[in-house]
């Protein structure tokens, strides 16, 4: 070839493209994220050109680097079809992947071909370092395909979007990207909504983007205005009555309204289009455990054949989207407590064990794990020692989530009761001293640590806790 390939390589980190954004394969589960944008592009005329970048990236993740390349040509057609005036701005990306797809192939010439065109390209624009700020269409991918790549990826996203956004305020896809980021972001339980702004605005400078409305729906429900909510999810349903997306957010919507079977027909309805979509099963199975748990709640002995039913179909249902998509580690959850649900504790065990060795766990993840195998351990194994070894990890992790505090609840009242009991066990004193200490009770953590001291003089641990207290008094 007639460049050595050090310098092409270095030609081709400074590429503005897939593989210069450092999107890790280990952050995701390939084959479903593939399946997904397949899906998006067959649905959502919008964003054609990004989809087919990324898919040609995660054909490369995959090792199917033919397939890559012709991905990469559909999105070439696409751009020629919907901005035959800035194909070369338009297609800076497409070329960047081009050109690091060949040199994996080892067909220099042809990556060393594509370096050029989009120097070429850029060239026309007005001269700058920082390429992308000339290009918000560039941010605006980068942001796309960071939504895509999961939770981790979000902060980023949000970034790109709004370096988007300095460019040109009032553009309505760079506008959808960032409020969608925005609600992703978005703790659900908090009071004041950050993204409500955001998602408001994206509406309006673009009343037909049915997946921004459903978002701005479900928020405006979060906030307890259903009734506006509504109005927009009804608007929705009607502009693209046949759209996963929309019935997807619109089937969630009107379960957590109570109206169920309006909720089960939509979803329903949708697996007829999409039969392998694992939200749409876990949506059923959430659908069927709220019928469950209305049903105990209205009666004390509900029919034992109804009770049985629910839990099947719960089941059921859980157990497919964990066969679609074995890392949604929300689903073992659900799908573990309706094993128990049902006293099917070996089951129950083995879905939890499954859950821990998920790779992809934030650590908010991990605590409400610990939560609730601490929880079956202590009310259904009666294992005792093994809860508060669970509820305590919880507690390690760091996150301020709703289980954090559910962890440290659990913990407390269990040792409170052991010790009521009369346990004469050091750790038990020495662990609730630790809670205490948590929840900002002084006083009540020294005479715990005074307690586990006395039962067990010689632990440092317990003696530089008690010190460090009398200090902080």
């Amino acid at each position: 070839s007639s460049v050595p390939k050090n310098s092409l390589k270095s030609s081709l980190l400074k590429l503005e493209c897939y593989f210069t954004w450092t999107l890790l394969k280990e952050d995701v589960d390939l084959d479903e994220m593939e399946e997904k944008v397949n899906h998006q592009i067959e649905f959502f005329t919008k964003s054609k050109v990004t989809n087919y970048n990324l898919l040609s990236y995660l054909c490369h993740l995959n090792n199917s680097n033919e397939e890559a390349l012709s991905n990469l040509h559909k999105a070439e057609e696409e751009v020629k079809r919907k901005h035959p005036d800035e194909i070369a701005r338009r297609s800076l990306v497409t070329w960047g992947n081009y050109a690091w797809i060949y040199y994996h192939m080892e067909r220099y010439k042809e990556a060393e071909a594509y370096v050029s065109k989009v120097k070429t390209g850029l060239r026309n624009l007005p001269s700058t370092p920082q390429w992308k700020a000339q290009c918000p269409e560039i941010y605006a991918e980068e942001g796309w395909a960071c939504l895509k790549f999961g939770r981790k990826y979000h902060r980023r996203a949000n970034d790109c979007f709004a370096n988007a956004l300095r460019q040109e305020p009032n553009n309505p896809e760079f506008n959808a990207g960032y409020a969608i980021t925005v609600y992703r972001l978005e703790n659900p339980f908090k009071r004041q909504s950050l993204s409500l702004a955001p998602l408001k605005r994206a509406v309006e400078l673009d009343p037909d983007n049915t997946f921004v409305t459903v978002l701005l729906a479900l928020k405006l429900q979060d906030l307890n205005q259903t009734e506006e909510g509504e109005i927009y999810m009804e608007e929705a349903m009607k502009k693209t009555p046949d759209l996963p997306y929309v019935l997807r957010y619109a089937a969630k919507f009107y379960r957590r309204k109570g109206e169920l079977q309006k909720a089960l027909e939509i979803l329903k309805k949708t697996l007829e289009v999409t039969p392998n979509s694992s939200f749409f099963h876990h949506q059923l199975g959430l659908c069927y455990r709220s019928e469950l748990f209305r049903l105990k709640e209205a009666t004390r002995c509900p029919p034992r054949e109804q009770v049985d039913k629910l839990i099947q179909l719960c089941i059921f249902h859980f157990k497919t989207v964990i066969e679609i998509k074995p890392k949604f580690f929300y689903v073992h959850v659900d799908l573990a407590n309706m094993y128990i649900e049902a006293k099917r504790y070996e089951e129950a065990e083995e879905v939890f064990q499954k859950a821990f060795q998920i790779n992809i766990l934030s650590d908010a993840d991990k605590q409400q794990l610990y939560y609730y195998y601490g929880t079956f351990n202590h009310f259904h194994m009666r294992n005792e020692s093994e809860a508060i070894e669970y509820y305590t990890k919880g507690l390690e992790m760091k996150p301020q989530s709703p289980y954090f505090t559910k962890c440290k609840n659990a913990l407390k009242s269990l040792l409170q009761s052991r010790i009521q009991r009369g346990s004469k066990d050091a750790t038990d004193f020495g662990t609730l001293g630790f809670v205490y200490d948590l929840t900002g009770e002084k006083h009540e953590a020294i005479r715990c640590y005074e307690q586990a001291l006395e039962l067990n003089p010689d632990s440092e641990e317990y003696l530089s806790a008690l010190c460090e207290l009398r200090l902080s008094i």
